[in-house]
């Protein structure tokens, strides 16, 4: 179990009917109450991906590599459109994985089970699947110029 999985509280219905009740504070700064707090909460669940998970860190290296090598070929606005949504689909698939196996590891108490395995499985290889896209538009998008840069 890691240190910042200690600090969530488990509430019962009972909890929620009554308003006058002390923890109904508590349980208020959970709500999205306007578009702010909905960003604030988005923003907050982007940058724990970033620093828990050691995947997305590297996705992100990543990313910056490929955006470098855009700018120093000075790749089209059509082959930056592809390499921008490779980049945003690989991060929001790790977002999602991460996700997942956060909520199994939550329900299954940390204990090995069958179903709870195919499911983090899966969310990996939805990751693995669009990896590959951005490997492949990658390759489409710079294999040339690295070519003609080599055999000029």
């Amino acid at each position: 179990m890691d240190s910042h999985d200690k600090d969530f509280k488990v509430y019962d219905k009972k909890d929620f009917k009554n308003p006058n009740d002390k923890n109904a504070n508590s349980r208020d700064k959970w709500k999205n109450r306007d578009v702010f707090s909905s960003l604030n909460f988005a923003l907050t669940g982007i940058l724990t991906a970033f620093r828990y998970e050691r995947n997305m860190r590297k996705h992100a290296l990543s990313a910056i590599i490929a955006i470098a090598f855009g700018i120093f070929f000075k790749i089209s606005e059509f082959e930056w459109l592809f390499l921008l949504l490779s980049i945003f689909l690989v991060f929001m698939a790790e977002l999602f994985n991460s996700a997942i196996e956060n909520v199994v590891d939550l329900a299954s108490d940390y204990q090995f089970h069958m179903r709870a395995k195919r499911a983090k499985d899966m969310a990996a290889g939805a990751v693995l699947v669009i990896s590959g896209f951005a490997i492949v538009v990658g390759l489409i998008v710079f294999l040339p110029k690295i070519w003609s840069l080599i055999f000029k």
